[in-house]
């Protein structure tokens, strides 16, 4: 399985992202600059967390008009998996990958700790090594994550079960404690929370593991029955 992990200018986690690859599953991954135009040869796509362009306009603006992103967006039509995290799950809404968008903290400060999520979907590519309605914890790092949309796309994630994560003490102040989200299809995930971060207990947790782990097995799996048809 071969892994992207996109830079953009001001991007400041892609170097986690990379490390979490090659140390949780030990799969090639490459740096992908904001310029490419061609992810054919990647199976999943990792938007990391950052500042992209100075976080300028708001956060994701200017990053959703970068020429990788039509990239990105015709891998996740194929059905390749792609995780946004943190300033990727907003560049991800500001590219209509995902529904809603992320604002400024409730508390307008930024939160750097960890936290506690409730895993509410367990049946994704990205959460199949969590159980339903297990607790994890996993590091946040943001300053605009506070989930939000309108009534009518609340109740449509919820009805499709696109709720992906949930927030045990929510710490920004997301519509209905919203940590990360899926597309209807379940190969698109956005979520705040940094699991790149929580991949070796040196780093306070190995929660965010299971993730990658996650990935690689969908992956073989789709592989496998492929290789059956």
């Amino acid at each position: 399985m071969k892994f992207a992990v996109l830079v953009f200018p001001g991007s400041n986690c892609d170097i986690d992202c990379y490390k979490a690859v090659e140390d949780a599953i030990g799969q090639e991954v490459d740096y992908v600059w904001h310029t490419a135009t061609d992810l054919s040869a990647y199976d999943c796509i990792l938007v990391p967390g950052g500042f992209s362009y100075g976080d300028y306009l708001r956060c994701g603006a200017i990053s959703r008009f970068a020429p990788v992103m039509n990239e990105v967006a015709k891998a996740a039509e194929q059905g390749k998996y792609i995780l946004g995290i943190c300033n990727g799950f907003q560049i991800l809404t500001e590219a209509g990958l995902l529904p809603g968008a992320l604002i400024r903290n409730m508390s307008l400060k930024f939160r750097c700790h960890d936290t506690v999520l409730k895993v509410s979907n367990a049946d994704t590519p990205f959460t199949r090594d969590y159980a339903p309605g297990e607790e994890i914890i996993i590091p946040i790092a943001h300053g605009e994550g506070n989930y939000y949309c309108d009534e009518e796309t609340l109740a449509s994630l919820q009805a499709n079960n696109q709720i992906v994560f949930t927030y045990g003490s929510n710490p920004n102040g997301s519509l209905g404690d919203i940590a990360g989200i899926c597309n209807e299809g379940g190969n698109v995930v956005g979520m705040m929370p940094h699991p790149e971060r929580a991949v070796d207990s040196l780093l306070g947790s190995e929660d965010g593991k299971r993730m990658f782990t996650s990935i690689l097995k969908a992956w073989r799996d789709r592989h496998d029955a492929a290789a059956i048809r």
